[in-house]
């Protein structure tokens, strides 16, 4: 199935200038969005980690059901005064704006492992931002992965030294 031809393009959003990836359109697909998923659950399989961390909002549609089908627990990364208990916080820049995360304290011990995982790699702001969070915290990142890649934005360059998998690249 070609998951790529499900995607969306949304002109000006949010916006004038960016063209906004839309992957609704290929989760309201149910035989995609379920390939989508295992795809992603087959390329992580034979890693060694013990929880997803999965990015607000979008992320956490991928994360999730990864998680669930992988016997995981499974980490939110989400935006400030969202997470009920002592957070962690850090700001980063997007490709049009800039914004904050938080994960709480307590999420994870020294030296537990983890994937991180987000719909869309653009700019790479969120998912270093979210790096941070999780190695401030003492976990170890032992991959980072996406449903798809904006290549032209180089967002990968931001990650050298990270195990980085993106399912779709455009």
């Amino acid at each position: 199935m070609e998951l790529a031809k499900l995607v969306r393009d949304i002109p000006d959003f949010p916006k004038p200038g960016i063209v906004f990836k839309d992957l609704t359109t290929l989760w309201r697909e149910g035989d995609a969005f379920h390939e989508a998923i295992n795809r992603m659950v087959e390329h992580y399989q034979d890693y060694d980690f013990d929880y997803i961390v999965g990015i607000e909002a979008r992320g956490f549609i991928i994360g999730a059901p990864m998680a669930v089908l992988m016997g995981k627990g499974f980490i939110p990364v989400r935006k400030p005064g969202k997470l009920p208990g002592e957070t962690i916080s850090i700001s980063y820049d997007l490709e049009y704006g800039s914004n904050q995360i938080e994960i709480h304290k307590d999420a994870l011990k020294r030296g537990e492992k983890v994937i991180i995982v987000d719909d869309l790699l653009a700019t790479g702001g969120t998912i270093i931002a979210a790096t941070k969070l999780v190695e401030e915290l003492g976990g170890s990142v032992q991959g980072i992965g996406f449903l798809m890649e904006l290549e032209f934005l180089k967002g990968r360059e931001q990650l050298k030294g990270y195990d980085v998998f993106s399912l779709l690249k455009e």
